[in-house]
């Protein structure tokens, strides 16, 4: 499949980074056509969209152009100005409340929207205001309601931008937690620093140590379900009973050893440009007797797998978590249970299912020990 590729000749108007840093929009132009282009960390193109032609288009498709490396003039019945139109004028982002995908403003006015599920190799660009017909370039902007999606964005950023806002969504979560979980222990601020590039989400650890009839320490994300995590809508159709989660543990580990898990875990869905959904697998990064849950007694933990219902394996009863709504949506908390990679591979080939009822029959208990 055609992709549009940057040419030699093409000159930058506008260069910025997500407010996560796991994504870079870069908007180019060589006088002929302009286009937006949408990488990953790696520098890799991961979406694009052709935005305008500003020489006169032919009546025919311009394969010279892509030949040569370049986005090519889109044929005269595709787009609104087929006489071609003047520069580009101020641009201006709004990036979505996920990271995935970013709006191009010109002069206050919607031009060209490149949403998480542009995929150039498969034919699926972005959408452009001058776009009349869809091409492999460029969708109309009019194929796709952005309107409701760029208002909420625009919402949630100066939510998050504002005096006090932080700490209004904390109270609001360790509420929730005090009302679920009893009084809180130690509060660990800002777990994910160390291990982010951008702006990335702001996620602390609250400690809800053993009281009464729960023998068992849990230990609370504060701060993932502030924002909604990327790519859902490639695979849900219903975004919001999705969208939000905080990570719990439940362990009779020492609370800070334990907690060090949740560095690595913070950040991960805006890091990677992914979702963690109940049944997930995710595999540490470094070797294995760095993983934090590892004991001297078994260094054999090399990953978690993601429970929103711990009562699936054996062991006490678990504490309800539900109740918490983050801008109308739920927020899910999901419990991780540590796997070695043998079982990391088996959940991936055999599914998580597969493996949560491998697990139930060797009797091993969703609280960490």
């Amino acid at each position: 499949m055609s992709v549009l590729r940057r040419g030699s000749v093409s000159k930058a108007v506008l260069d910025e980074v997500s407010p996560y840093g796991s994504r870079r929009l870069v908007v180019e132009t060589d006088g002929v056509v302009s286009a937006a282009y949408l990488r990953n960390a790696k520098d890799a193109v991961v979406g694009a969209v052709w935005i305008a032609n500003h020489s006169p288009a032919s009546q025919d498709f311009d394969r010279a152009r892509l030949d040569a490396g370049l986005a090519p003039l889109l044929s005269a019945d595709h787009i609104s100005h087929p006489e071609g139109r003047p520069a580009l004028g101020h641009l201006e982002t709004v990036w979505f409340e996920e990271g995935d995908g970013v709006a191009i403003l010109e002069a206050g006015e919607l031009l060209c929207v490149i949403p998480g599920w542009s995929d150039m190799e498969r034919g699926i660009p972005g959408y452009s205001r001058d776009a009349t017909k869809q091409s492999p370039f460029a969708f109309p902007l009019s194929d796709e309601p952005f309107g409701p999606r760029l208002e909420r964005a625009r919402q949630h950023w100066q939510t998050v931008r504002a005096d006090g806002s932080w700490a209004d969504f904390q109270q609001s979560v360790l509420g929730h937690l005090l009302h679920r979980l009893g009084p809180g222990g130690h509060y660990w601020h800002d777990v994910g620093r160390q291990l982010r590039d951008g702006l990335a989400p702001t996620v602390g650890v609250s400690e809800r140590p053993a009281r009464g009839n729960r023998q068992f320490t849990v230990l609370s994300t504060v701060g993932m379900s502030r924002q909604r995590m990327p790519t859902i809508e490639l695979y849900e159709d219903e975004v919001a009973p999705h969208a939000r989660i905080e990570l719990a543990l439940a362990t009779t580990l020492p609370s800070q050893r334990a907690g060090s898990i949740f560095p690595w875990l913070a950040q991960y869905p805006w890091r990677s440009v992914t979702w963690f959904a109940p049944g997930d697998v995710v595999k540490w990064y470094h070797e294995a007797r760095t993983f934090p849950l590892n004991t001297t007694e078994s260094a054999d933990w090399e990953g978690v797998l993601l429970l929103d219902d711990p009562t699936r394996l054996p062991g006490p009863i678990a504490p309800p978590m539900d109740g918490l709504t983050v801008q109308g949506d739920p927020v899910r908390w999901l419990w991780l249970v540590p796997i070695t990679a043998e079982e990391h591979d088996y959940a991936k080939s055999e599914g998580s299912d597969a493996l949560i009822r491998r697990l139930s029959q060797q009797s091993r208990s969703w609280v960490v020990s």
